[in-house]
């Protein structure tokens, strides 16, 4: 590790600016591997993992990530012979850490593709809105291919269709894909428009092929890495803000929800309908995220930064709004940090409501040291790509609003 860490770590408790990227040399880029198959909201960049488990654990460690989204924990911790356990809300995470973890195989992506092409099987989405945003013309040959998927007896070769079948899928549907929520805009109608000008049907089956050969090229460069057998333990659907951990873990890394977008059901909801999901059962999840949520139970937050931000607050709405996040959040890691045996590591940004910062990485650390740990230091990562917070003017209140510049790791141990 660098000289200036060195020298920073005998300082306890600073912030000081660093870049992942440059610290983790064993991985390329963020993109490399396994690490961005699926374009997930929030997602861990796999350096800050990586940088964690080279500074702080040892082979046979184990590690937790109660907000895993895609999973990068995991997939990272299997490098460094660490097991891990993975919760997320969102139950694609076990289908894209399955993904993200298989051995490389030879398959035949032209026959498979073609036998897509020949399939008969239907599968229709359970989804009241498909009309909305699919166009009728591609819904016929949507429900083939998906018939085909759902039918298939092979489970390696499901896995390795199933991203690459909802990209394309996507794309071939009205949501903005640039957005974080979906939604509909001009830019994706002329997207569609242009898409039923076109041969589209093999323009559907070669971008799954692209994307398939794409990821099979993926597996391989993960399998370079020499990832480890390890112990791992990976559940979706499940409800972070209520669940207990049953055993215990050395290590917690995670990227908690973020202040004022953390709707993240409403971006996959249009994947979990292909993928069998139901109306009422995306509804349930929905109600389990901390918008929706109607059992959020008041905590007392041991920070006076959180006091001091809170009194500044005037708009009731906006308060509840605050109170809620912290109040669920905390509330979950205070529980939660029972189990943890060394280290607690929490990758957060600073998030801004009606243009003023809200300094999250402070209010956790401040609470948490609270109730018993010591704060070692926060580092410091600028965001150098982002799906997230890209507003120049935040458009409910016509205020400049520069959302999250950079990443906080704050690091937090026994």
């Amino acid at each position: 590790m660098s000289r200036l860490l060195d020298e920073f770590m005998e300082g306890r408790g600073r912030e000081v600016r660093v870049s992942f990227r440059e610290l983790v040399k064993r991985i390329p880029s963020t993109t490399y591997a396994t690490f961005a198959l699926y374009r997930y909201p929030a997602k861990f960049i796999p350096q800050v993992v990586a940088y964690v488990l080279e500074r702080y654990a040892r082979p046979g460690m184990s590690v937790f990530d109660p907000f895993a989204g895609y999973g990068t924990a995991g997939v990272v911790a299997r490098l460094y012979g660490c097991d891990y356990e993975l919760w997320d809300l969102n139950p694609m995470l076990e289908i894209l850490h399955a993904v993200a973890t298989l051995e490389p195989r030879d398959v035949d992506v032209d026959g498979l593709v073609e036998q897509m092409r020949r399939s008969e099987e239907e599968f229709r989405p359970g989804w009241s809105r498909l009309g909305y945003w699919f166009h009728r013309d591609f819904l016929p040959f949507l429900y083939r291919v998906w018939g085909f998927y759902h039918s298939l007896d092979d489970g390696y070769l499901k896995l390795i269709l199933t991203i690459p079948l909802l990209k394309t899928t996507r794309y071939f549907s009205y949501d903005d894909i640039q957005r974080q929520k979906l939604s509909r805009s001009p830019k994706s109608i002329q997207r569609v428009r242009s898409l039923l000008a076109s041969d589209w049907e093999a323009l559907f089956l070669q971008m799954v092929k692209q994307e398939l050969n794409g990821l099979l090229r993926k597996l391989r460069e993960y399998q370079a890495l020499s990832p480890k057998e390890v112990e791992a333990v990976v559940r979706g659907g499940v409800d972070t803000l209520s669940t207990d951990l049953e055993c215990e873990r050395d290590i917690l890394i995670t990227s908690p929800p973020y202040l004022q977008s953390h709707e993240y059901i409403r971006q996959a909801k249009m994947d979990l309908f292909w993928l069998g999901f139901t109306e009422e059962e995306v509804r349930g999840l929905r109600r389990l995220e901390i918008p929706y949520r109607k059992d959020i139970r008041p905590i007392e937050v041991l920070s006076e930064t959180y006091r001091e931000l809170r009194g500044r607050i005037e708009e009731p709405r906006l308060r509840e709004v605050f109170d809620r996040y912290f109040w669920a959040v905390l509330g979950a890691l205070t529980r939660l940090q029972e189990k943890i045996g060394s280290h607690m590591f929490l990758f957060v940004g600073r998030a801004s409501m009606r243009g003023r910062p809200i300094p999250i990485d402070r209010i956790f650390a401040e609470h948490l040291t609270s109730t018993g740990w010591a704060h070692e230091a926060t580092l410091v990562d600028g965001i150098v790509a982002r799906r997230m917070f890209s507003y120049g003017v935040n458009p409910a209140t016509g205020i400049r609003d520069p959302r999250t510049p950079t990443e906080n790791l704050v690091i937090l141990r026994r």
